[in-house]
Protein backbone atom coordinates (compact mmCIF):
# COMPACT_ATOMS: atom_id res chain seq x y z
CA UNK A 1 0.00 0.00 0.00
CA UNK A 2 1.11 3.43 -0.80
CA UNK A 3 1.43 5.85 1.54
CA UNK A 4 0.55 9.73 0.80
CA UNK A 5 3.99 10.89 1.88
CA UNK A 6 5.37 8.95 -1.05
CA UNK A 7 3.43 10.20 -3.54
CA UNK A 8 5.14 13.01 -6.17
CA UNK A 9 3.32 16.07 -5.71
CA UNK A 10 3.87 18.79 -8.17
CA UNK A 11 6.08 22.33 -7.05
CA UNK A 12 2.10 23.27 -6.69
CA UNK A 13 1.66 20.72 -3.88
CA UNK A 14 -1.12 19.55 -6.61
CA UNK A 15 -1.20 15.57 -8.09
CA UNK A 16 -3.74 15.07 -11.11
CA UNK A 17 -6.43 12.75 -10.54
CA UNK A 18 -8.67 10.77 -13.08
CA UNK A 19 -12.22 9.78 -11.81
CA UNK A 20 -13.25 6.84 -13.25
CA UNK A 21 -16.78 5.03 -12.97
CA UNK A 22 -16.19 2.08 -11.28
CA UNK A 23 -18.46 0.32 -12.70
CA UNK A 24 -17.79 1.15 -16.45
CA UNK A 25 -14.56 2.55 -16.52
CA UNK A 26 -15.59 5.62 -18.62
CA UNK A 27 -13.13 8.24 -17.35
CA UNK A 28 -15.92 10.82 -15.93
CA UNK A 29 -13.48 13.75 -15.27
CA UNK A 30 -9.41 14.99 -14.59
CA UNK A 31 -9.35 17.13 -11.59
CA UNK A 32 -5.86 17.89 -9.02
CA UNK A 33 -5.82 17.22 -5.69
CA UNK A 34 -3.62 18.33 -2.72
CA UNK A 35 -2.59 16.09 0.41
CA UNK A 36 -5.04 17.73 2.45
CA UNK A 37 -8.03 17.27 -0.42
CA UNK A 38 -6.47 13.09 -0.90
CA UNK A 39 -6.92 12.84 3.09
CA UNK A 40 -10.12 14.68 3.04
CA UNK A 41 -11.28 12.45 0.23
CA UNK A 42 -9.64 8.94 2.14
CA UNK A 43 -11.48 10.01 5.27
CA UNK A 44 -14.90 10.39 3.84
CA UNK A 45 -14.53 8.29 0.94
CA UNK A 46 -15.81 10.93 -1.36
CA UNK A 47 -13.85 13.12 -4.20
CA UNK A 48 -12.18 16.24 -2.86
CA UNK A 49 -9.74 18.01 -5.32
CA UNK A 50 -8.50 21.22 -5.08
CA UNK A 51 -9.18 24.35 -7.41
CA UNK A 52 -6.68 26.26 -8.71
CA UNK A 53 -9.12 28.56 -10.16
CA UNK A 54 -11.29 29.74 -7.00
CA UNK A 55 -7.72 28.42 -5.06
CA UNK A 56 -10.11 26.23 -2.47
CA UNK A 57 -11.00 23.03 -1.27
CA UNK A 58 -13.47 21.35 -3.44
CA UNK A 59 -16.18 18.95 -2.24
CA UNK A 60 -17.44 17.29 -5.60
CA UNK A 61 -21.31 17.31 -4.90
CA UNK A 62 -21.30 19.61 -2.10
CA UNK A 63 -23.56 22.26 -4.18
CA UNK A 64 -24.85 19.96 -7.03
CA UNK A 65 -25.77 16.87 -4.82
CA UNK A 66 -23.45 14.85 -7.44
CA UNK A 67 -21.33 13.49 -5.05
CA UNK A 68 -18.70 10.85 -6.25
CA UNK A 69 -18.11 7.70 -3.85
CA UNK A 70 -14.28 6.22 -4.15
CA UNK A 71 -14.29 2.57 -4.59
CA UNK A 72 -10.46 2.72 -4.97
CA UNK A 73 -7.57 5.05 -5.17
CA UNK A 74 -5.07 3.93 -7.29
CA UNK A 75 -1.55 5.77 -8.23
CA UNK A 76 0.82 5.14 -11.47
CA UNK A 77 4.49 3.69 -11.72
CA UNK A 78 5.77 7.37 -11.73
CA UNK A 79 3.57 7.99 -8.55
CA UNK A 80 2.53 11.31 -9.86
CA UNK A 81 -0.55 10.60 -10.84
CA UNK A 82 -3.80 9.15 -9.18
CA UNK A 83 -6.60 7.09 -10.53
CA UNK A 84 -10.23 7.26 -8.99
CA UNK A 85 -12.50 4.80 -8.97
CA UNK A 86 -16.11 6.13 -8.06
CA UNK A 87 -19.78 5.01 -8.14
CA UNK A 88 -21.30 8.82 -9.21
CA UNK A 89 -24.44 9.67 -7.53
CA UNK A 90 -24.59 12.25 -10.94
CA UNK A 91 -23.27 13.86 -13.77
CA UNK A 92 -19.32 14.24 -13.60
CA UNK A 93 -19.45 17.57 -16.06
CA UNK A 94 -20.74 21.04 -14.61
CA UNK A 95 -22.65 20.84 -18.07
CA UNK A 96 -24.42 17.86 -16.90
CA UNK A 97 -23.61 15.34 -19.01
CA UNK A 98 -21.49 12.17 -17.62
CA UNK A 99 -18.66 12.85 -18.25
CA UNK A 100 -16.15 15.93 -18.84
CA UNK A 101 -14.77 14.22 -21.78
CA UNK A 102 -17.94 14.15 -24.47
CA UNK A 103 -16.18 16.10 -27.39
CA UNK A 104 -14.45 13.89 -30.35
CA UNK A 105 -11.30 15.58 -31.52
CA UNK A 106 -10.69 11.93 -33.82
CA UNK A 107 -12.53 9.08 -34.06
CA UNK A 108 -10.93 6.39 -36.57
CA UNK A 109 -13.55 5.13 -39.37
CA UNK A 110 -12.14 1.71 -39.02
CA UNK A 111 -11.35 0.92 -35.21
CA UNK A 112 -14.05 2.68 -33.21
CA UNK A 113 -14.65 1.39 -29.74
CA UNK A 114 -17.67 -0.54 -28.73
CA UNK A 115 -19.81 0.48 -25.70
CA UNK A 116 -23.17 -0.16 -24.15
CA UNK A 117 -23.22 3.27 -23.26
CA UNK A 118 -23.13 4.22 -27.28
CA UNK A 119 -25.17 1.37 -28.27
CA UNK A 120 -28.14 2.54 -25.52
CA UNK A 121 -27.99 5.93 -27.09
CA UNK A 122 -28.47 4.77 -30.51
CA UNK A 123 -31.40 2.49 -29.48
CA UNK A 124 -32.56 6.06 -27.69
CA UNK A 125 -32.24 7.50 -31.30
CA UNK A 126 -34.36 4.99 -32.83
CA UNK A 127 -36.92 5.49 -30.13
CA UNK A 128 -36.81 9.50 -30.65
CA UNK A 129 -35.90 10.07 -34.24
CA UNK A 130 -37.53 6.72 -35.64
CA UNK A 131 -35.85 6.47 -38.52
CA UNK A 132 -37.16 4.29 -41.39
CA UNK A 133 -36.17 0.40 -42.25
CA UNK A 134 -34.26 0.25 -38.75
CA UNK A 135 -35.37 -2.98 -36.84
CA UNK A 136 -35.29 -1.01 -33.35
CA UNK A 137 -37.60 1.52 -35.11
CA UNK A 138 -39.65 -1.33 -35.84
CA UNK A 139 -40.17 -2.34 -32.25
CA UNK A 140 -40.93 0.95 -30.63
CA UNK A 141 -43.82 1.20 -33.31
CA UNK A 142 -44.76 -2.06 -32.51
CA UNK A 143 -44.94 -1.17 -29.09
CA UNK A 144 -44.18 -3.23 -25.40
CA UNK A 145 -45.92 -6.45 -26.52
CA UNK A 146 -43.60 -7.23 -28.99
CA UNK A 147 -40.52 -5.89 -27.62
CA UNK A 148 -41.19 -8.11 -24.32
CA UNK A 149 -42.14 -10.81 -26.82
CA UNK A 150 -38.81 -10.88 -28.77
CA UNK A 151 -37.36 -10.59 -24.68
CA UNK A 152 -38.97 -14.18 -24.25
CA UNK A 153 -38.12 -15.54 -27.75
CA UNK A 154 -34.48 -14.60 -27.06
CA UNK A 155 -34.32 -15.79 -23.72
CA UNK A 156 -35.46 -19.45 -25.06
CA UNK A 157 -32.87 -19.33 -27.63
CA UNK A 158 -30.25 -18.78 -24.79
CA UNK A 159 -31.18 -21.53 -23.05
CA UNK A 160 -31.17 -23.87 -26.07
CA UNK A 161 -27.59 -22.85 -27.30
CA UNK A 162 -26.45 -23.29 -23.69
CA UNK A 163 -28.54 -26.64 -23.29
CA UNK A 164 -26.81 -28.07 -26.42
CA UNK A 165 -23.03 -26.83 -24.86
CA UNK A 166 -22.63 -24.73 -28.38
CA UNK A 167 -20.51 -21.78 -27.03
CA UNK A 168 -20.21 -19.69 -30.28
CA UNK A 169 -24.20 -20.17 -30.25
CA UNK A 170 -24.54 -18.88 -26.89
CA UNK A 171 -22.67 -16.40 -26.92
CA UNK A 172 -24.90 -15.14 -30.28
CA UNK A 173 -27.79 -15.47 -28.50
CA UNK A 174 -27.04 -13.75 -25.14
CA UNK A 175 -25.93 -10.83 -27.54
CA UNK A 176 -29.03 -10.87 -29.46
CA UNK A 177 -31.24 -11.18 -25.86
CA UNK A 178 -28.89 -8.64 -24.15
CA UNK A 179 -29.79 -5.97 -27.31
CA UNK A 180 -33.17 -6.66 -26.60
CA UNK A 181 -33.25 -6.25 -23.03
CA UNK A 182 -31.92 -2.64 -23.81
CA UNK A 183 -34.89 -1.72 -26.48
CA UNK A 184 -36.53 -2.99 -23.37
CA UNK A 185 -34.74 -0.91 -21.19
CA UNK A 186 -35.14 2.32 -23.38
CA UNK A 187 -38.94 1.39 -23.85
CA UNK A 188 -39.88 1.17 -19.67
CA UNK A 189 -37.11 4.77 -19.13
CA UNK A 190 -34.41 2.60 -17.63
CA UNK A 191 -31.02 3.65 -17.58
CA UNK A 192 -27.80 1.70 -17.29
CA UNK A 193 -27.46 3.80 -14.27
CA UNK A 194 -29.74 1.95 -13.21
CA UNK A 195 -29.23 -0.94 -13.41
CA UNK A 196 -25.32 -0.55 -12.38
CA UNK A 197 -26.76 1.15 -9.00
CA UNK A 198 -28.74 -2.64 -8.38
CA UNK A 199 -26.34 -4.54 -9.30
CA UNK A 200 -23.72 -2.31 -7.01
CA UNK A 201 -26.43 -3.00 -4.05
CA UNK A 202 -26.26 -6.40 -4.78
CA UNK A 203 -22.61 -6.73 -4.95
CA UNK A 204 -22.39 -5.30 -1.55
CA UNK A 205 -25.96 -7.66 -0.05
CA UNK A 206 -23.64 -10.90 -1.24
CA UNK A 207 -20.30 -9.65 0.29
CA UNK A 208 -22.01 -9.08 3.71
CA UNK A 209 -23.48 -12.58 3.28
CA UNK A 210 -20.15 -14.04 2.47
CA UNK A 211 -18.45 -12.49 5.69
CA UNK A 212 -21.30 -13.86 7.97
CA UNK A 213 -21.25 -17.26 6.54
CA UNK A 214 -17.22 -17.16 7.24
CA UNK A 215 -17.93 -16.08 11.03
CA UNK A 216 -20.54 -18.38 11.22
Amino acid sequence: MIEIKDLKFDKNGLIPAIVINAATKKVLMLAYMNEQSLKISIEKELTCFWSRSRQELWLKGETSGNYQHIVSIKTDCDKDTLLVSVVPDGPACHLGTESCFENDVFVSNDKGEFSYEALIKLIEGRKTERKEGSYTTYLFDKGLDKILKKVGEESTEVIIAAKAEDKKETVYEIADLAYHVMVLMIEAGISLDDITKELASRHVIDHKVKQEKMTD
